[in-house]
């Protein structure tokens, strides 16, 4: 199969003068605190730490307006830290702090990515259902002086989930997909595991910002098409710099006559200009994310950001070893197979049964 290629100008082209505009306020704010950043680098004694951080507080502070003005106006972009109530905020941003801490090892890493997944399904499925519920009713463990029985209360999101399909656009985004197809199998009354498809795509690394590519491996990608017909797509990634990847999946789908019901990306760090790129190009979708980040480099890697989350989850690659998808599944070991041991075997009969 031939591969599908998308290019930055394609993305670019789908941005608003607005947005554009938008965009080049936060580039320049960004710039400032690059300099108040080397300040505070180079500064010489307390008080001038001291001025530097006041100056980079008031900047962040004007960032995070800005995004929040450009945001509130969008209902295809979901911020958590925007929409949820003020007393929530600071769990969100302890947990990116955590994320983007170089201190924060593999374990950690992994135990705050669950984390803001939890998060980001609440805030998709479960804010707006608080009339709705199910109840599950549990055997517990005490037999005295009968079997005794709990019952629980749940929102009841089954016509939300239950049509879902996972899309995975490896290989960082691999675990998180995993962990979002398990809050759906505990939300739902019926415990439904979804249905995985596999797409394998990456971005040429040697190209900037301006011009880069993506690249849609269709031949080794783990896809059929008529059970993505009509259904709820989930993609999950851990970060969103570009929204490329994104893009390029879905109008290839697009491209095939495949009409979803919806689609929602969940992303624990979006960078501004890849969640508008996402929100002009595409119909019918919704970004949810736990943090916004406001600029890209000439890289295209999200600044602040948090390096490189595939890695940071997944472990790099030898050059002479590169890891195919049911290795990658095996190397998460013991305490993520008997966690995730539904979304595994569902992945492994994507791939095997093909």
């Amino acid at each position: 199969m031939a591969d599908v290629v998308l290019r930055a100008s394609d993305l670019d082209g789908y941005l608003t003068a607005e947005d554009r505009e938008m965009i080049e306020k936060m580039n320049r704010l960004y710039e400032e605190a690059l300099r108040t950043f080397a300040a505070l680098s180079q500064a010489k004694d307390a008080e001038a730490a001291k001025g530097a951080n006041a100056k980079l507080v008031k900047l962040y502070n004007a960032m995070g307006d800005l995004m929040q003005d450009i945001t509130v106006r969008e209902p295809a972009i979901r911020v958590y830290s925007f929409e949820t109530p003020p007393n929530t905020h600071g769990e969100a941003s302890r947990l990116i702090a955590k994320l983007r801490d170089l201190r924060t090892d593999h374990h950690e890493f992994v135990y705050y990515i669950q984390r803001a997944y939890e998060m980001l399904f609440n805030l998709a499925f479960c804010s707006s259902n608080t009339q709705r519920k199910n109840y599950l009713i549990i055997k517990t463990p005490v037999v005295e002086p009968v079997q005794n029985y709990a019952v629980h209360k749940i929102p009841d999101v089954d016509a939300e989930i239950e049509h879902s399909v996972m899309c995975v656009m490896l290989r960082g985004a691999l675990l998180p997909s995993i962990i979002m197809s398990k809050e759906i199998q505990e939300y739902s009354s019926s415990g439904y595991v979804t249905p995985f498809a596999l797409f394998r795509i990456h971005r040429d690394e040697s190209r900037r910002e301006h011009d880069m590519e993506y690249v849609l491996e269709l031949g080794r990608s783990f896809i059929d098409l008529e059970d993505l017909q009509d259904k709820d797509l989930i993609f999950a990634d851990p970060m969103n710099a570009t929204g490329g990847s994104l893009v390029t999946v879905v109008k290839y789908l697009l491209d095939q006559k495949i009409r979803p019901r919806s689609i929602k990306f969940f992303t624990v760090i979006s960078a501004l200009k890849g969640a508008l790129r996402i929100a002009r190009a595409l119909e019918n979708v919704t970004i949810y994310t736990l943090w916004m980040d406001p600029v890209l480099n000439d890289r295209a890697y999200i600044l602040p950001g948090l390096g490189d989350a595939g890695d940071r989850l997944n472990g790099v690659d030898r050059p002479e070893y590169r890891r195919n998808i049911i290795q990658l599944v095996a190397d998460y070991g013991e305490g993520i197979a008997a966690l995730y041991r539904a979304q595994l075997r569902k992945i492994e009969e994507t791939v095997l049964g093909r």
